[in-house]
């Protein structure tokens, strides 16, 4: 992607015209988008592709999963806080939030 974007830049500043680089030759130009173009190709061939897509399914996956354990009350963890509280041997005081003061 990111010699994606060099490419895009260095083609856009050698058709404006400007100067250090307009003076350069085409192939200096168009380097990085083959260099885009190698990069695609081993990412695709060697499987990287794939494992970044498999593992953002995985992350929503387990959000999804986290989420829904959540809405059901399930979480041990919350549930544990839940019953300190009921009971109220919370090892550490709930702290009411700060209000502004209206006369500011």
């Amino acid at each position: 992607m990111w010699f994606l974007v060099i490419g895009l830049l260095l083609l856009v500043l050698y058709l404006a015209g400007v100067e250090p680089v307009s003076a350069w030759h085409w192939i200096w130009i168009a380097l990085p988008f083959g260099a885009a173009a190698l990069w695609w190709t081993f990412a695709d061939a060697s499987g990287l592709t794939r494992k970044r897509a498999e593992e953002k399914i995985e992350a929503r996956k387990r959000a999804r999963r986290q989420r829904d354990i959540d809405a059901l009350g399930l979480n041990p963890q919350q549930q544990k806080r839940v019953h300190e509280l009921r009971r109220g041997d919370s090892p550490a005081p709930v702290k009411e939030p700060r209000r502004r003061d209206p006369s500011l």
